[in-house]
């Protein structure tokens, strides 16, 4: 699925770019070597980046 149609980023990719430690939509962005066009998108990626933490924090305790 598709999370950033403007720059063709998929849900996998963004999910690379927060695994690999990109913890702002900016550097999901720039791990993935684009830049927001539209910004569609942005909540979408903060939601993302979000849920990863709260995971890694659930799987620390």
């Amino acid at each position: 699925m598709y999370v950033c149609n403007c720059n063709a980023i998929r849900e996998r990719d963004a999910l690379a770019a927060i695994d690999a430690g990109a913890a702002t939509v900016k550097a999901v962005f720039t791990h993935c070597q684009t830049r927001p066009q539209c910004a569609k998108c942005v909540c979408d990626i903060r939601q993302m980046i979000d849920d990863a933490q709260v995971s890694l924090a659930m799987a620390a305790e």
